[in-house]
């Protein structure tokens, strides 16, 4: 992923927006608002507080150009600037109880319908998976969603909880090492259910 063309676009655009080129900075603020949005409210847990850590943190990157380097992909960088304007806002940490469900939720299916009962079952499971994801420690959920429900690389992931990228992958690792074992758990622990029987 290191070194791809978007990486190079992104530094031509901010290398027209450091000589005072505002469309280019407007470019740059199109391509990733919506990213920038995400990972706000990953860490704040609130659409309100998202929408405004991540308008600042925009922002405060037009007023930091000067510092960024130039050799260096802009979109870890921005990330880093919105998820700590994020942290600075984040109020309250039970907001994230659910947020790895409503994080995943916004997160359009895929365009293949399925039959209704493989469509129950999918959702079933997808249930289970989040609320095992859920009820993980912050630290854990907090790298799960960002990894795969936010689809950030390692490097952005560790830009955005403020660790080095060594440390995203062995979190991850333990992290989902655990979510096996609770689901491995869960599995063991439901009772078989045929349809058309039992009480109904």
């Amino acid at each position: 992923m290191e070194g791809r063309p978007l990486d190079q676009e992104d530094n031509q655009l901010v290398e027209r927006a450091r000589g005072g080129d505002v469309r280019a900075y407007e470019s740059l603020v199109r391509r990733y608002q919506d990213l920038a949005y995400r990972t706000a409210w990953l860490i704040t847990g609130s659409p309100a507080d998202a929408e405004d850590a991540a308008q600042e943190g925009l922002v405060k990157a037009w007023h930091a150009l000067d510092r960024f380097r130039s050799d260096a992909p802009f979109r870890p960088w921005l990330l880093a600037i919105v998820a700590n304007e994020a942290r600075n806002r984040r109020r309250s940490g039970r907001r994230q109880d659910d947020l790895a469900l409503r994080v995943a939720g916004a997160r359009p299916s895929g365009d293949a319908a399925p039959s209704p009962e493989a469509a129950a079952l999918a959702d079933e499971r997808r249930r289970d998976l989040l609320a095992a994801v859920a009820a993980m420690p912050e630290r854990d959920r907090m790298v799960i969603a960002a990894r795969f429900f936010l689809e950030l690389s390692e490097r952005e992931t560790a830009e955005v909880l403020g660790c080095r990228p060594g440390t995203v992958k062995s979190r991850v690792s333990r992290a989902l090492a655990r979510l096996r074992l609770t689901l491995d758990a869960d599995a063991q622990r439901r009772p078989l259910t045929t349809s058309g029987g039992g009480d109904g």
